[in-house]
């Protein structure tokens, strides 16, 4: 309720009592709220994007000049995004393409007219409304610039007119800048499969160097993989006492490495400073996102080396190595070898024992592949098991963590709680970081937590009832799944008819609102816990959670309680199965011969 977006406040208003009810220039409550709500769309829209932005140019890169150490791993997947972007791909080599794709995927971001790419992927009736009410965004960076725009004082005084803009900027992000990121990563360092890994601080090695990646793009900690690899380091840290070098990860860098690589996780967001605690992290190396600022003091307590990468993420107190791709192998050896000259600084060590294993790498390939193999791949068999019922539906819970709760305990208790009424949950980010260390994302898992249907259908696959789908941008991957159920056949016409459901129990960051607008915009049922900054206002909430759902198909939903929270998502799969017909076990009927010559073919 707070507004600081001119000089003449900052207006504090309350409009439930006896204070004033409107800023000094006249904003409502609901104004206020919306351009408030507006600009952490924009400012998380333009994070994760900017990311996309970084990788496509690592995609250039890796085609003018593969000396650099970026390669394409996935040529298949070129192609296939070549044709989305209308590159040419027949009768063309690898690199002509890949430089295409690169300069293309970069257009969007500076486009200023007509429609991203990506858009097209999304069922032809979601298209549909979105066109209808204009929410097409046109580039990436216009929609981002003209929210900042229209929440500017004296400018749009509208909430619904600057929550469509908000809607369209959030849609820029979703289908445009992280499915940039997500599918171009893809690309270059290769799509996920199912992979092994291990998670939680028992992860970091007593014998060896411990080198720690954090934030959230991969261009760098792929190079970092290389690097640690390299017989001349590894030599190195023998020499130094070490037995060799340990690579983990914190946030979404982590899931990066893991998902393509296995190496462990150390953590989420909120251990980044236990990490540096154990006394066993040579160096921590961050790039950009969810970065603490504690980080550099702490780390005078220790022996730990802290390493800013990137030009968008300075630290005072912090080593700087400048990053760009054109370096970045040169920049990892770099890094490395200092961390391997830090071992021998250090002091007392206090590794926990806590570890867990884990599955993850569930990329919409590897989910398609799995259900049908390479010939047969399909969602077929997914969306018959929600027919039939044994899976209900499918809950996608996501996010940050965040100290106003139990750490990991929102989400865990959420995840166990649906996987019990055979509702199939997928993860990205730190959320899935969470459930990976309580155990959830082993096929085991399953019989103890899972209902009897989902149950069934994890130990006939093989998987956990838990799916480990990558990092934040990775969300993108669930926008695609959802789209592939819808075009499979037998569950609606559109997303917003599948029984479906999404939520971030620990959300933290301006990049989960982003996120949370564009699942809703995109159909889904969203419920956000710890609060959402506009329930100041009754009538912006109102036509977040009632409005969105008529304008949308999805809608927004605040629950701090779990378990209400739990019942929240139940309740609308329950809702959407019975609006299919299929809330309800059909008879077995054995067809006598008099039965099956009556059948029409």
């Amino acid at each position: 309720m707070c507004c600081r977006n001119c000089n003449m406040g900052p207006c504090r208003i309350d409009p439930f009592g006896e204070g004033a009810h409107t800023g000094v220039c006249g904003a409502t409550a609901e104004v206020i709220v919306a351009r408030n709500f507006g600009r952490m769309i924009a400012a998380g829209a333009a994070a994760h994007s900017d990311h996309g932005r970084d990788v496509a140019h690592a995609l250039l890169l890796a085609a003018e000049h593969p000396e650099s150490g970026y390669s394409i791993k996935n040529v298949n997947k070129l192609r296939k995004v070549a044709r989305i972007l209308g590159v040419a791909v027949e009768n063309r080599e690898t690199k002509e393409i890949a430089i295409d794709v690169a300069q293309k995927a970069l257009a969007v971001f500076g486009q200023q007219e007509g429609e991203i790419p990506f858009i097209h992927l999304a069922p032809e009736p979601r298209q549909a409304i979105w066109r209808r009410l204009n929410l097409v965004p046109r580039g990436i960076d216009r929609e981002i610039v003209e929210l900042m725009h229209r929440t500017t004082m004296g400018t749009d005084q509208d909430h619904r007119n600057i929550m469509l803009q908000g809607t369209r900027a959030a849609l820029s992000d979703g289908w445009g800048g992280s499915m940039i990121a997500t599918e171009l990563q893809d690309i270059l360092f290769g799509t996920p499969s199912p992979v092994r890994g291990q998670v939680n601080l028992g992860v970091l090695s007593q014998r060896d160097v411990n080198i720690v990646v954090h934030g959230h793009e991969p261009v760098l900690s792929e190079m970092l993989v290389l690097a640690a690899r390299e017989g001349e380091l590894v030599n190195l840290a023998k020499s130094k006492g070490a037995q060799g070098i340990n690579l983990v990860g914190i946030c979404c860098t982590a899931n990066e490495i893991l998902l393509r690589h296995g190496l462990p996780v150390a953590g989420n967001v909120l251990q980044q400073e236990l990490a540096v605690l154990t006394g066993a992290v040579e160096a921590m190396i961050v790039d950009v996102q969810c970065i603490m600022p504690s980080l550099p003091e702490l780390c005078k307590c220790h022996h730990t080396h802290l390493i800013t990468t990137s030009a968008k993420g300075r630290m005072p107190g912090a080593i700087h190595h400048p990053f760009s791709e054109e370096n970045a192998l040169q920049t990892a050896r770099e890094i490395v070898r200092e961390a391997i000259e830090n071992f021998p600084n250090r002091g007392r060590v206090d590794i926990p024992d806590e570890k867990m294993d884990l599955i993850a790498g569930f990329s919409h390939e590897a989910i398609t592949y799995m259900l049908g193999g390479r010939f047969r791949g399909s969602y077929l068999p997914l969306n018959d098991n929600i027919v039939n019922g044994r899976i209900r539906g499918v809950a996608g819970v996501v996010g940050c963590c965040n100290p106003k709760v139990v750490h990991d305990q929102g989400h865990v208790e959420l995840v166990k709680e649906l996987i019990a009424n055979d509702i199939l949950v997928v993860q990205t980010g730190c959320s899935a970081i969470a459930c990976a260390k309580a155990g959830l994302m082993i096929p085991e898992s399953a019989e103890q937590y899972a209902g009897k249907g989902l149950a069934e259908v994890c130990r006939t696959v093989g998987m956990p009832p838990v799916l480990h789908s990558g990092s934040c941008v990775d969300n993108s991957r669930i926008l695609i799944a959802l789209s592939e159920m819808v075009k499979t056949g037998g569950l609606g016409r559109d997303i917003s008819d599948l029984p479906v459901a999404g939520a971030a129990p620990e959300w933290m960051s301006e990049k989960a609102i982003a996120i949370g607008q564009y699942f809703v915009a995109s159909g889904v049922f969203t419920v956000f816990g710890v609060g959402l900054p506009v329930q100041g206002s009754e009538v912006f909430y109102r036509h977040l959670s009632e409005e969105h759902e008529t304008m949308l198909g999805g809608m927004w939903a605040v629950e701090p309680d779990i378990h209400r929270m739990a019942s929240l998502m139940i309740d609308h799969i329950n809702k959407k199965r019975k609006a299919l017909g299929i809330d309800k076990g059909k008879e077995r009927v054995l067809f006598d011969m008099e039965m099956r010559r009556e059948l029409a073919i």
